[in-house]
Order: structure tokens, then sequence, then C-alpha cells
């Protein structure tokens, strides 16, 4: 068997069997072709999927390395890999797992920037309400900011999902699965604003989808909305990088230091692991400790 033919198998066996969205398989398809191309450029025609080694493996990180991807990127690709021979061994494709002697590079800790309060109120207070689109991004912006959601999630919302009496909404997560998650009253106000003129760019037709572009379909992907962020963070002044995962980095962290508890917040962003939330109380110690330095006289 090709080792695409390989690849395509394991891809479909992360979408249907694992529940993996469509953006977690995309990557792992990017990095594991990405990892054939690197054994085409070594061999051709290609090596059987039973001469790949260790020491194969080891040639293309170094390979990353030296195209000077960073060590994220590195680090996501060793992963696809390790899954992709894992399954290959489960399958009987493979009597041992190359990758299993290699060690994993620690990966850096880079602490995800946010916005102060102050910044947050200027980005929703840009958006021109007077008009459908503005209503549309107003509602993005805040219910973003409100419950902490991806951009993916919030993409996949439709009208059914919204409680408006118990104010909560139910979004579907990485595995698709599903959690509940509370909406702030001025998130529901903006979303209910929207939607009360969100019928004059569907005309005559209806749909489920509550987010939608001026020609009535829903919003594909996250590529529009970061376009329309970083217009509004120009508009509002703020020098910062911003994307729409900016505001989930905000939600959390302010939600820290309001005093809010690492399993909540968890529950909240969907984490599988609580680990992966505890880089926001590096975030607001970061946060604490320049505060005392401003404020005590003797820090």
């Amino acid at each position: 068997m090709e080792m695409e033919d390989h690849i395509d198998q394991f891809i479909t066996y992360i979408e249907i069997e694992r529940n993996y969205s469509q953006n977690t398989t995309a990557s792992y398809r990017a990095d594991l072709l990405d990892f054939k191309q690197f054994l085409t450029s070594m061999d051709d025609p290609l090596p059987p999927i039973g001469e790949i080694d260790h020491l194969t493996v080891r040639s293309y990180l170094a390979n990353l390395q030296d195209r000077q991807l960073s060590r994220s990127t590195v680090l996501r690709r060793l992963s696809s890999l390790r899954s992709f021979f894992r399954y290959l061994c489960r399958r009987g494709h493979l009597n041992a797992d190359p990758t299993e002697a290699l060690a994993t590079p620690k990966a850096q800790r880079k602490l995800p920037d946010f916005l102060e309060l102050s910044e947050v109120e200027a980005l929703l207070s840009v958006p021109d309400t007077t008009t459908v689109i503005g209503l549309r991004d107003q509602a993005i912006l805040e219910l973003l900011y409100s419950t902490g959601m991806r951009v993916s999630e919030l993409l996949a919302l439709d009208l059914s999902d919204v409680e408006w009496q118990n104010a909560v909404v139910k979004v579907r997560g990485k595995g698709k699965k599903e959690r509940i998650l509370p909406v702030g009253k001025m998130a529901l106000a903006a979303l209910e604003n929207y939607l009360l003129r969100r019928q004059e760019w569907l005309g005559g037709r209806t749909s489920q989808a509550i987010f939608v572009s001026q020609r009535g379909n829903r919003i594909p992907d996250a590529k529009s909305i970061r376009r329309r962020i970083e217009k509004y963070v120009a508009a509002a002044g703020i020098q910062k990088k911003i994307t729409p995962h900016t505001l989930r980095h905000t939600f959390a962290t302010h939600m820290l230091n309001a005093g809010a508890d690492l399993r909540s917040v968890q529950e909240l962003l969907g984490h599988a692991s609580l680990s992966t939330t505890q880089i926001y109380t590096h975030v607001t110690a970061d946060r604490l400790k320049q505060v005392y330095e401003k404020a005590h006289p003797r820090a």
C-alpha cells in the first residue's frame, strides 16, 4: 500500500471513529503530507512504510529545524507522526513504532496575549450598530468575549442552540463534544438585536445558521472573522496584534482575575486537560506581580 493510502485511511479513522474536527484532521493531513514530501526528497521512489525507522524521523525533525519552523510546529508534526505510526502498528502495517525511541522536546511556554478591560470595551463599541453587518459583528465580539468559545464553535451555532430563558448556549467543541455555556446579558442583547435584522440578508429564505454572510450563507471559516476583528482593532486604536482567539484568552484571564476557580474555567473553555488551562494562571500571576511592583512601597 502506498504512503498516501495509509495517510488517507488514518485521516478517515480520526475523522469518523475519533470524531476529530475538520480543522484538526486538515492539520494532521498537512503534517503527514509534509513528511511524505520529505521522504520523496530523500528517496525516489518512496521507501516502503516498514523501512522507515527512528533515524528517518530524526532526519525529518532536523530538516524542520533547518527550515526554521517554530518549536510548536515541530512538536505538532512529531505528535502527528506519533499518532500515525501508532495507528499503523495497531492495524498490523508496522511491527515497530519508529517514533517510540524519540524524546519529545520541551515546548516553549508562551503566555497568551489578552486585552485589558478598557481595550475590550473600546473594541466592542466600534461596530456600527445602525447596519446589519455592524449588529452581526458586535454580536460575534460580545459572544466570543462573554463565553470564551472558539470561533469554529461560534460559526457552527444554530438558532436552536440558544436557550434564551436560561441564558445559555450549546456549543459543539473538539471531538464533537457538546457543552453548555452561560451567556451574559449584554451578549444576549447584542445577539437579539442582530437576529431582528438578519432576515434582511436571507430574503425569503430560511437558515438555521445564526451567523451568516451578506449573501445569506453560513460563514464558512474564521478568515473573514479575523479580517473584521483586525479592522475593529485598528479603529479602536489598540496597539496589539489581536486574533479571534485573543478574545478566548481574554475571557479566561478575566475570569481567573475575578476569582473564578481553575476547574470551572477549564469546563467553560472545553479543555480536556487541566494543564492546558493552567497557562492562564501564569498570566494572572504575572499580572499580580506587576500590580504589586507598582503599588507596594518596598517592592
